[in-house]
């Protein structure tokens, strides 16, 4: 591995500072208690080409890899993860699925919308009763001539109700047959198809989170993605990019709280020196720091073994789970170090904390990822 910066990505994160620093750190608190959630701001990073990262110049994309994916998510997040969450969530899984899956003739269709920001990008696989038990959905595709009619719903969504299009897995077998689901592409405004419920969020809140409604929906067969039956093996794909999306994400997370506690306790004085100067202080500090490090190590490595189009089912799964984790503990360290302001809304460093939780929640939790992780070194 190469671990010098590219000036690709040092050109990225410039972009990005400057970008966040103008159009979203001046509304960020308003979208948080509003939990508003800024279809604009995602036109506009369209436009700068973060919308289609990985996605191929022909298809209208950037056609970067995954050190600079990571480092788009990561910089995001360091000022405002609600966007990191949406943006990975169009990128690493909507938008990835058509590419990854899609015909020739979807991919023409729907992957330059989407990369360019004109089209925000959704993904169904969780329901309300099958969380980590995605293989036991209930919600169902039954064959009608040239069409699919699609009968249920998908809850905790990312875009459920602004996306433009969504990637949806659903039952055409048999329950708990991982070759009984198949996904299908569906364009928002098919009939039947709406949104419901958003969720009230403790984190965040600027990334919308709905349900996806199905009642009766007729899909034309050209919507399927892939083959009949392989929209599950095709989701834990998608998952594996997904989990170094998630723990980019968390590493951004750890990042903005981290330096918001470094610069905080050197201007804070007590007992007539900066709290950075007492070892309580300083050795938490110290903590954060290695552990961010080892966050985004196991995270390039991840990256360059899917730049190489390896297997990254552990090594993401390992990346997702000790960046997610070091997220919630370095975002927790900057609130103690903060006292009681960091219980306030005047300082970055509680919304990390409440945005932080997800991360070892979303796309598989903590206990999943150890699963994942357990079953295949045991296996080798």
């Amino acid at each position: 591995m190469n671990f010098e910066v590219s000036e690709t990505r040092k050109m990225i994160a410039e972009s990005i500072r400057d970008f966040a620093k103008l159009h979203i750190s001046p509304f960020m608190m308003d979208w948080d208690e509003k939990q508003t959630f800024p279809i604009d701001l995602f036109h506009k990073l369209g436009e700068m080409g973060f919308m289609g990262v990985l996605v191929p110049e022909e298809y209208g994309g950037s056609g970067l890899g995954y050190h600079e994916y990571i480092t788009v998510i990561e910089e995001i997040s360091k000022v405002d993860s609600s966007i990191g969450l949406s943006l990975a969530a169009h990128n690493s899984l909507c938008t990835n699925h058509i590419l990854e899956f899609g015909n020739e003739e979807q991919k023409k269709k729907w992957l330059p919308k989407l990369a360019s920001g004109k089209w925000i990008g959704a993904w169904g696989l969780t329901e309300h009763n099958t969380g980590s038990d995605a293989g036991n959905m209930s919600t169902t595709a039954v064959e009608d001539g040239d069409y699919y009619i699609i009968n249920g719903a998908k809850n905790f969504i990312t875009h459920g109700k602004s996306g433009n299009i969504a990637v949806v897995i659903v039952r055409t077998g048999k329950k708990g047959d991982s070759h009984g689901m198949t996904a299908f592409a569906i364009e928002k405004g098919t009939p039947g198809f709406t949104s419901g419920k958003k969720e009230n969020k403790l984190g965040m809140r600027a990334s919308e989170t709905a349900e996806l409604v199905f009642d009766n929906c007729r899909v034309h067969k050209n919507n399927i993605l892939g083959k009949i039956g392989d929209g599950f093996i095709q989701s834990l794909k998608i998952l594996d990019g997904g989990r170094i999306s998630i723990g980019a994400l968390s590493l951004g997370i750890s990042k903005g709280a981290y330096e918001a506690a470094l610069k905080y306790s050197k201007e804070r004085e007590q007992f007539g020196k900066p709290i950075s100067h007492f070892q309580g202080i300083s050795f938490k500090l110290a903590d954060m720091a290695t552990e961010i490090e080892a966050s985004e190590l196991l995270l390039h490595k991840a990256a360059y073994l899917k730049n190489k189009g390896e297997r990254v089912v552990t090594i993401g799964a390992m990346a997702k789970m000790y960046a997610s984790e070091v997220s919630v503990k370095v975002a927790n360290e900057a609130v103690q170090i903060h006292g009681g302001y960091g219980y306030t809304k005047d300082y970055p460093v509680e919304k990390f904390y409440r945005d932080a939780k997800l991360c070892t929640i979303g796309e598989g939790t903590t206990e999943i990822q150890k699963l994942v992780i357990s079953r295949n070194i045991l296996k080798d």
